[in-house]
C-alpha cells in the first residue's frame, strides 16, 4: 500500500505523514490535516470485516489511513484500547428499537460513559508511537478544549502516559455538574484543568489561538515540548470514528438486519461536525449509507447552514441540556468545505469566518452537500418529549444529546416519507445528565447529583455506571476558573510547572 500523505485545508503546504499530523495536531497555517485520498473498501472488504472482532476491524480501518504504522502496531494498540475491561458490554454494540427501522449505535460504553471514549481510548498509543516513530526527544503538550465530554475522555486517556502532559479548558457554567465532576477530580501527574469564563467557542477560539501563536510555540520549544491537541482537529481523533461506523454497517451485515449494498441513513447529533463527517468518510470509502441526518439543538448554526449555504455565528448563543452541542463554530466543517470545494475556497471562507463572523457558500455548492446531508434541530421542549416518549414506547432510556437525534431521525421519516433503516448515533449514557432526564421523564431533580443517579437507575430499572458512582467520593483536585484572555498564560505556566501548580 503506497503511503497516505496529508495537506491542510487551507494551502498546498508540504505533504505530511500520518504520524506527523497526529503529533501536531493542527497545520501552521491554522488549517486542519485531510489527506489527499480516501482509500476504498470494496464488497470482498466488507463481508470479511464483518466476520471480524471490533479490534481487527479498527486495526484493518486505521491501516488503510495510517501507513506509516505497520499493522502489527496497530492491532496491539486497538486490542489494549477497547477490550472487555475498558468497554464493558462491547466497543460499539447496536441496539434494534423494536421495529421501527431504528438501530442505536451505542458508543457510551467506555470509561467515561461518552462517545469520545472512541478516539481517546486508542489515540494515546497513536501519539506515543508516533512521536518514538519522530525520533525527538521532547514531550507533547496537549490543549484541549471542551464543551463537556472531549475533556473528560482525553484526561483519562493521556494521564500519565509517557512524554505527554495535557491541559483542558472547560466553560465553567457550560458543561454538566457530573461532566465538571469528572475533569476536577481527574488523577495523574501529567493533568492540569482549568474552567474559564465563557462558552465552548471561547474556550476553543483561544485554545487555536495559542496553537497558532509563533512566540508561545518558541516558548514551549524552550522547555523541550511541543504542542499537540486531542479534539477532533486532529486527525488522530477523527480516524478512529470513521472505523465505528464502518463496523456498524458490518453489525447489520453480520446480524442478517441488512443484505449487502442496503442503503441506510445515519443520523448524528453534533455541535463541532467530526463525528457525522467521519460518518461522510465512512460513505466515501464505500460503504453504502444514504442520507446523513445533521441533528442539532437549539443552537442549529449547522442546520441553518445546510438550508441556506451561510454560516452565520453572530447570533444568540444557547445553553442546553445537550450542552456538548452547545457550539457555533464546528471546526470540522472546515474540512468538509475543503474536500467538497478545495482549499483556496476553504481558506477565504474561514478568513472571512474569522474577521466578519459570516461566509456564504455558491449555491452550488449548497447543493452538492444536499446530496449528503440533510439538517434537523431540537428544542428544548422537543428534547425532553423524545426522551419520555422512547422510554415509554420502547423502555429506552436515552440522554438529551440522544434525544435530538431521535427527534431530527422522526422528522426526516415524516418529512421525507424515507423509510430505509436507520442508524442512529448515541453518544452519552443517560446518568451523565441524570437531571435532565429525570425532568424529562416527569420528576423532579434532586439537588445532589448522586440521589439523581440514585434515582434514574430505580426509576429505569439501568445500571448507573460505575465510572460516575465512583466520583461521589472523588477528591476535587482543579479549581481554577480563568478568564479567555487568561489563557495562554496558563499554557505557559503548566509548560514550566508540570504539576499545575498543585502542592
Amino acid at each position: 500500500m503506497e503511503k497516505m500523505i496529508y495537506s491542510s485545508t487551507r494551502s498546498n503546504n508540504e505533504p505530511r505523514t500520518a504520524s506527523y499530523v497526529i503529533m501536531n495536531g493542527i497545520a501552521p497555517d491554522g488549517g486542519l490535516y485531510i489527506p489527499n485520498e480516501i482509500p476504498k473498501l470494496e464488497k470482498a472488504d466488507v463481508l470479511a470485516l464483518s466476520e471480524m472482532s471490533y479490534h481487527e476491524r479498527a486495526a484493518k480501518i486505521l491501516s488503510m489511513f495510517l501507513t506509516d504504522y505497520t499493522y502489527e502496531e496497530l492491532l496491539t494498540a486497538a486490542t489494549d484500547s477497547y477490550s472487555e475491561e475498558r468497554f464493558k458490554g462491547g466497543a460499539a454494540p447496536i441496539s434494534k428499537l423494536g421495529e421501527s427501522g431504528k438501530y442505536m449505535l451505542e458508543l457510551w460504553h467506555g470509561p467515561t460513559s461518552a462517545f469520545k471514549d472512541m478516539a481517546l481510548q486508542i489515540m494515546p498509543r497513536l501519539l506515543s508511537m508516533a512521536i518514538e516513530k519522530s525520533g525527538t526527544d521532547k514531550e507533547a503538550l496537549i490543549l484541549v478544549a471542551t464543551s463537556g465530554d472531549t475533556g473528560k475522555a482525553a484526561l483519562e486517556g493521556y494521564a500519565d502516559v509517557d512524554r505527554v502532559r495535557i491541559s483542558v479548558f472547560y466553560p465553567s457554567d457550560g458543561v454538566s455538574n457530573i461532566q465538571k465532576m469528572q475533569m476536577v477530580t481527574q488523577k495523574g501527574k501529567n493533568v492540569c484543568v482549568s474552567g474559564v469564563k465563557g462558552n465552548f467557542d471561547h474556550c476553543q477560539t483561544a485554545v487555536k489561538q495559542v496553537f497558532s501563536n509563533e512566540e508561545i510555540r518558541n516558548k514551549i520549544a524552550e522547555e523541550n515540548l511541543f504542542f499537540s491537541s486531542a479534539n477532533s482537529i486532529n486527525w488522530g481523533r477523527l480516524a478512529p470514528q470513521i472505523v465505528y461506523y464502518v463496523s456498524s454497517y458490518c453489525d447489520l451485515l453480520k446480524e442478517k438486519e441488512i443484505t449487502y449494498g442496503e442503503e441506510v441513513n445515519v443520523c448524528v447529533p453534533t455541535g463541532n461536525f467530526g463525528n457525522i463527517l467521519a460518518a461522510y468518510i465512512a460513505k466515501l470509502m464505500g460503504i453504502p449509507f444514504a442520507k446523513l441526518i445533521c441533528a442539532s439543538n437549539s443552537n442549529k448554526i449547522l442546520y441553518d447552514f445546510f438550508e441556506t449555504g451561510v454560516y452565520d455565528r453572530r447570533r444568540e448563543f444557547y445553553t442546553t441540556i445537550s450542552p456538548s452541542m452547545d457550539i457555533l463554530i464546528s471546526s470540522n466543517l472546515e474540512r468538509l468545505l475543503s474536500m467538497v470545494a478545495g482549499n483556496e475556497n476553504c481558506e477565504k471562507w474561514m478568513k472571512e469566518l474569522f474577521e466578519n463572523g459570516i461566509f456564504t457558500v455558491p449555491d452550488e455548492v449548497r447543493k452538492t452537500l444536499s446530496k449528503d446531508f440533510k439538517g434537523f434541530f431540537a428544542d428544548e421542549a422537543q428534547t425532553q418529549n423524545t426522551i419520555k416518549r422512547y422510554f415509554d414506547e420502547f423502555g429506552y432510556l436515552i440522554d438529551p444529546h440522544t434525544a435530538v437525534a431521535l427527534h431530527a431521525t422522526d422528522t426526516y421519516m415524516s418529512e421525507t416519507g424515507d423509510t430505509k433503516k436507520t442508524i442512529v448515533v448515541s453518544t452519552a449514557s443517560p446518568y451523565k445528565f441524570s437531571g435532565a432526564v429525570l425532568e424529562a421523564l416527569g420528576y423532579e431533580i434532586p439537588a445532589d447529583d448522586f440521589e439523581a443517579l440514585e434515582r434514574l437507575q430505580s426509576i429505569s430499572g439501568t445500571n448507573i455506571p460505575e465510572n460516575l458512582y465512583s466520583l461521589k467520593s472523588a477528591e476535587k483536585r482543579f479549581n481554577a476558573v480563568i478568564e479567555k484572555e487568561e489563557i495562554p498564560d496558563k499554557v505557559l505556566e503548566f509548560s514550566k510547572n508540570k504539576d499545575c501548580g498543585l502542592n
